[in-house]
């Protein structure tokens, strides 16, 4: 069948009148696609998946999709017959009424097998358009943006909407067959058994959180709460620095490096700069207090240690933002940028409440958290990396003799509880009994000193949630002065006693 004519403009390139260029497009495809759903309507189930009326160039093949469609979703057919009724008569198509085109598509069709291949070519011209399209705003917003929209500000856009299309741009969801899926189970089996500490997920370094949770399973979010002063913050560059220390990457056949043990970590530090982060993991790994390195009151030979580490901290595949204020499609911009350009195996975010949802500044706290949990939970998925988002809890912790943190202490908690795969809580008793000490000489200081003797340097890490494991307590040891968490020794593992 002859394509339809276009009617584009072409003129002669020169100074006086440039060329201008039709979209891309493939008429042909899109008639035969169109021609074996009217003959086998089948064909229709085997592109309606990915491929809407949107897609298509020509005008009256978008009405024949969309109509066609219509009819056989409701059990009808969808021939020349039936689809004539439902479209103008008096359509001139290239010289012919809409009943000999539609025969005439019909009569020319290609077979059943072909459509799905037809159909990817009419999807990928359209992206290829859409693609035009945003190129096109770009050039046409850079030339006559008003003063108070920052260039920044278009590119965060321009990301926004490549990302969009990028995602949109997919055809290959979609059931699958279960002997995929139990495939993909004995891979993460045996790379199980393969990896260093025989996890299924990425070690956090911490022996015994690992035992209760097998590591970090890819595309899981993973909250990290408790009160401020608890140790939030410590255990999370805790882990992103075991996981960067451990990481070791492999070449794959495709030319891309897959992580064989630990991982690259994204940082995203809302709260504290990079600088404050860094000079945290120094005094983790130095154990040279914080404020020591802070104020200079150093040794020579602590400077020596202080710059030893520096060395081997600066080749660690750990990458950290602290912009500020920062919105939750900025942040799933710029992981997604990060995984493309360097990589990517963990996401560390501190914290939920200091990010902001993608709209306007919303009254409703508790709808924008929401929208960041489940927007974050789609970013692990969409990535297949966990994410560890931190939290903070309300004040009723406070209130209650037992200060443990329980599910329902999470601050706009109903979203964050729901969306979070694994939900752990950091508390540390030795912080509120240092707040408790009785008058010295008397008894009540006798039995306080006694049980801040029993909770000194310890932390429960209490799981509170836990899709696929246990929920429980892991004792962890705490040094509050480097905010070095680190496993407990217990009787079991003790050297022997001389």
């Amino acid at each position: 069948m002859a394509p339809l004519d276009s009617n584009v403009l072409k003129l002669a390139p020169d100074a006086a009148n440039p060329s201008y260029r039709t979209a891309p497009h493939n008429i042909e495809a899109e008639q035969s696609v169109l021609g074996a759903i009217l003959v086998n309507n089948d064909a229709f189930y085997r592109v309606s998946d990915f491929l809407e009326t949107k897609h298509f160039f020509e005008p009256i093949h978008q009405t024949i999709y969309e109509t066609a469609g219509s009819l056989i979703r409701v059990g009808k057919v969808a021939t020349p017959v039936t689809l004539k009724t439902f479209l103008p008569a008096e359509t001139d198509i290239g010289g012919m009424t809409v009943a000999q085109y539609l025969a005439r598509l019909a009569a020319e069709a290609t077979t059943i097998i072909n459509a799905a291949d037809y159909g990817r070519t009419i999807y990928e011209l359209s992206l290829r358009r859409d693609l035009i399209h945003i190129g096109e705003d770009m050039v046409n917003v850079a030339y006559d943006a008003p003063v108070d929209f920052a260039p920044r500000a278009q590119i965060e856009d321009a990301e926004r909407r490549l990302y969009e299309l990028a995602e949109a741009g997919r055809y290959d969801g979609g059931f699958q067959k279960f002997s995929q899926a139990m495939k993909v189970a004995l891979d993460m089996a045996a790379n199980a058994y393969q990896r260093d500490g025989k996890l299924s997920g990425i070690a956090t370094g911490l022996r015994d959180l690992d035992v209760k949770m097998g590591g970090l399973q890819r595309s899981d979010l993973l909250v990290l709460a408790g009160r401020p002063g608890m140790g939030k913050t410590a255990l999370a560059t805790n882990i992103a620095y075991n996981i960067a220390r451990a990481y070791r990457g492999e070449t794959q056949a495709d030319g891309t490096t897959k992580a064989v043990n630990g991982g690259i970590v994204g940082f995203f530090s809302c709260e504290m700069s990079a600088e404050q982060l860094a000079t945290r993991i120094l005094a983790e790994q130095t154990g040279i207090a914080s404020s020591t390195i802070r104020r200079g009151g150093i040794t020579q030979s602590e400077f020596d240690k202080i710059r030893d580490h520096t060395i081997e901290l600066e080749q660690l595949p750990l990458f950290v933002d602290e912009t500020g204020g920062l919105s939750i499609s900025q942040l799933t911009a710029r992981a997604r940028r990060l995984k493309r350009q360097k990589g990517l195996d963990v996401i560390m975010v501190d914290y939920i409440q200091l990010l902001q949802g993608s709209g306007k500044r919303s009254d409703n706290r508790v709808q924008e958290v929401t929208e960041i949990t489940t927007s974050l939970k789609a970013l692990a998925k969409e990535l297949n990396v966990p994410v560890i988002a931190l939290s903070q809890l309300s004040r009723q912790v406070e209130n209650r003799d037992d200060k443990r943190p329980q599910l329902s202490d999470l601050r706009e908690s109903g979203s964050i509880e729901q969306d979070a795969d694994v939900v752990v809580f950091v508390y540390r008793e030795e912080y509120y009994l240092q707040n408790k000490e009785p008058r010295p000489g008397t008894p009540e200081h006798e039995k306080w000193q006694t049980e801040m003797d029993l909770a000194h340097g310890k932390a429960e890490v209490i799981i509170g949630k836990q899709r696929h494991g246990p929920t429980g307590t892991v004792e962890l040891h705490f040094e509050g002065q480097f905010t070095r968490f680190s496993d407990l020794a217990h009787d079991g593992h003790l050297p022997e006693r001389m």
